[in-house]
């Protein structure tokens, strides 16, 4: 179900010529991880975001809005395609959480900056290897200290 997800939001993001970078655990799914997914997360550049979030209207899940929780600062929507959620995040203003400083850390997404991936039968541009573990390093949950030792352990 993951496929037809990600295969959805990737064909309404390309048809408009959208970038987009995706991170979370498909991104480090893409460097190693194997633990199953709980939804697909990506970013778009913010004056895109009103453009995905009227395209993929009738899939809303959770309204565009600007949201603070489990240590992520920033405007998201959430979509359900097929019963699989799927996070499209405003890069502009995005923060993480610093677990060890408890300070608020811009997320600086450089849309030119990613590796072309074949993931779900798609190539796919993820945040870097290096990007993706300094954030999941800051956010310092079970699961980004999971994904962080799964890419470590796999050069790519």
């Amino acid at each position: 179900m993951h496929q037809i997800a990600a295969q959805w939001i990737v064909e309404l993001l390309r048809d408009r010529h959208i970038p987009f970078q995706i991170c979370g655990g498909l991104a480090a799914k893409g460097y190693g991880a194997e633990r199953a997914l709980n939804d697909i997360d990506l970013f778009v550049p913010g004056e895109h975001f009103a453009t995905v979030v009227e395209a993929g209207q009738a899939y809303i899940s959770k309204p565009a809005a600007h949201r603070c929780e489990e240590g992520w600062d920033l405007t998201y929507v959430q979509f359900k395609y097929e019963g699989i959620k799927v996070e499209v995040g405003n890069a502009d203003g995005a923060h993480v959480l610093d677990a060890v400083s408890q300070s608020w850390v811009p997320l600086d997404i450089a849309f030119d900056r990613y590796e072309t991936v074949e993931l779900l039968g798609l190539a796919l541009p993820l945040m870097l290897k290096e990007d993706l573990i300094r954030y999941k390093s800051m956010l310092a949950r079970p699961v980004d200290l999971d994904d962080i030792r799964a890419m470590r352990g796999r050069a790519h």
